[in-house]
């Protein structure tokens, strides 16, 4: 079998990864991400996640590498980033309560010894609960999610902030489309279920 790479620190990836039981190692990518608020969601999340593919290629010269980045945007599809502190995050929370909102994340995967690459994108869109000040307040020092894109981890008590979710692939939401990473395996010549 192909070494798979994926070129990601990120735990929850690696950990979303590990269900299909094909054996990858973790590595971060040498990409700067840089999120331009003028380039429509979609496109920037696949170019994002080929960045961060193509930064292991030369490492990496005869492995399928899995890229993969998320953006999560407002309703006017503006980007919503990493908070940073309590007080930043305190306001991103605020301003999404009674609110829908979309995540949009990137999947590439590239064939280092061809150069073949599939790009892709899936999306997820969560709704968030009524909530008051005090609520949001106890939910940031408990769970202290200010790494996180609009200041909430779904993987956690961030679940507690949702009133609905809805989207084609709930792993999309943490950070890694598997449904389309199956595919996309698939037509590099991996079958995860065998032959």
């Amino acid at each position: 079998m192909r070494k798979i790479v994926l070129a990601s620190s990120s735990p929850y990836r690696q950990q979303i990864l590990q269900q299909l039981s094909l054996p990858f190692i973790a590595v971060a990518p040498q990409f700067t991400e840089e999120i331009d608020p003028n380039v429509a969601p979609a496109l920037l999340v696949r170019h994002l996640a080929l960045g961060k593919a193509q930064s292991l290629a030369e490492t990496y010269p005869d492995a399928l590498i899995i890229g993969s980045d998320q953006v999560f945007v407002d309703q006017r599809k503006r980007p919503i980033g990493k908070a940073g502190n309590l007080q930043a995050a305190f306001h991103q929370l605020k301003q999404m309560v009674g609110r829908t909102h979309c995540f949009y994340t990137g999947l590439a995967l590239l064939d280092s010894r061809s150069g073949i690459v599939q790009t892709d994108y899936a999306t997820f869109s969560v709704s968030f609960r009524q909530l008051s000040d005090d609520q949001l307040f106890d939910y940031l020092q408990r769970e202290k999610p200010f790494d996180c894109a609009g200041s909430f981890k779904i993987e956690g008590l961030g679940i507690a902030l949702m009133e609905k979710m809805a989207g084609e692939d709930y792993n999309s939401l943490i950070g890694l489309p598997l449904i389309k990473l199956v595919s996309m395996l698939e037509i590099a010549g991996v079958n995860v279920l065998g032959n």
